[in-house]
């Protein structure tokens, strides 16, 4: 499979014998597998015999995905977790002991900024951030000793920062420290880390990779010796493993994860032009845009900018969630990555946790909104977008 293309992988890569055939992956709704005797037994425990042992460890269905998942992403090995959080924590646990440190950009997540910033603190560690994420001397500079990996969220919600990975993977291996790359946004359809010189990647497979926003569900694909660590030991004691019926739902969504990403970066092309040109918008993210500063960075390391952008109006928080509310198709949920169209305040919401100060680090000013463009026909999206700029207007703005 590793010479076939990608949407060939994406339905057949790791395809396990289950009998009888079936055309969908079969469902192992089963927390646990009878044993002919005990010494099946031992010897599935031991790894001297294939099997599966509990369904916190391992599952048939749950392993299927990870074999895919491993294959899209060109890694010897994958584990799904309950989350994308739960995968990061994961790797974090597994990789940090007490004292020891990671070094991260600042534009990631809400949730992985919490547990860089209080999590691991909890857990006797602590991250150096990288405030200044462009700039490799400032990588170089957060390195110590101490540090044990780097990460980077490539492109980055919301504010669409875009690492280059092939020089952060060159940093990485001049310390012989492993980089640890969020592929969440773009995943593997459209950029692939591992080929770029990374060393491990990490999904929120809640978003893309499902695609419909039916299911929670994380993954981290790397080097088997680090894979099977976290299956041998952290996650068999912390327990976030992913529902067999979550990697069932997954692996019907990565049978059409490129077609859903090609007509997502389309109709996000069209959405970040039209607000380019608008009056009432100051300045719209969106790495597909010339004008944008990381466009140059797009064809070295990515097939397409994905749906995700955010635009910053022109005029107050109170203006921006006017705008939200006068949306009409596009739905106000804290979510991105899905089939439809979504807008988000991040400042309000998915990242309000970090505070005023740090937002501000990040880019996230009260008046940015964070959208996750659908696969709904271009047109629609546009009119709403028309509509609702018009509406507010109307409404009366408080204060450009």
């Amino acid at each position: 499979m590793s010479k076939k293309g990608f949407s060939t992988k994406a339905i057949h890569a790791g395809n396990i014998d289950f009998s009888p055939a079936s055309m969908v992956a079969p469902l192992y709704q089963s927390v646990a597998y009878p044993y002919a005797d005990a010494k099946e037994a031992a010897a599935i425990f031991t790894g001297e015999k294939p099997g599966y042992t509990y369904g916190r460890w391992d599952n048939p269905t749950v392993d299927l995905f990870e074999r895919r998942m491993a294959a899209l992403e060109g890694t010897d090995g994958a584990i799904a977790a309950a989350s994308g959080m739960s995968a990061i924590f994961l790797l974090s646990h597994h990789l940090l002991s007490p004292g020891e440190e990671v070094v991260s950009s600042n534009r990631v997540y809400g949730g992985t900024f919490g547990l860089f910033e209080t999590g691991l603190k909890k857990m006797g560690s602590k991250v150096n951030w990288v405030t200044n994420p462009e700039d490799l001397s400032a990588w170089e500079s957060a390195i110590t000793p101490k540090t044990k990996f780097l990460f980077v969220e490539t492109p980055s919600n919301p504010s669409l920062f875009i690492g280059d990975i092939p020089a952060l993977a060159k940093l990485a291996k001049s310390k012989k420290l492993p980089l640890v790359v969020d592929n969440t946004i773009t995943t593997p359809a459209l950029q692939l880390p591992i080929a770029l010189g990374a060393d491990i990647v990490v999904h929120s497979t809640t978003k893309y990779i499902c695609g419909n926003a039916s299911s929670l569900g994380g993954i981290i694909c790397g080097p088997k010796k680090l894979i099977d660590g976290i299956r041998q030991n952290c996650i068999r004691y912390l327990g976030p493993a992913m529902a067999p019926f979550n990697a069932w739902l997954n692996l019907l969504g990565l049978e059409t994860l490129a077609l859903r990403m090609d007509k997502h970066c389309s109709n996000a092309q069209a959405v970040a032009e039209f607000l380019e040109k608008h009056p009432r918008v100051k300045q719209v993210n969106y790495p597909g845009l010339q004008s944008n500063p990381y466009h140059k960075m797009i064809k070295p390391q990515m097939k397409g900018c994905s749906s995700l952008l955010s635009f910053v109006l022109d005029g107050t928080y109170k203006d921006a969630t006017k705008f939200i509310d006068s949306l009409k198709v596009i739905t106000h949920a804290t979510h991105l990555g899905t089939c439809r169209s979504i807008v988000t305040h991040p400042a309000s919401t998915t990242h309000s946790a970090m505070g005023d100060k740090e937002m501000k680090k990040a880019g996230i000013s009260p008046s940015m909104i964070r959208f996750s463009i659908g696969i709904e026909d271009e047109k629609d999206i546009l009119e709403d977008l028309a509509q609702a700029l018009r509406s507010d207007k109307k409404k009366g703005k408080s204060g450009k």
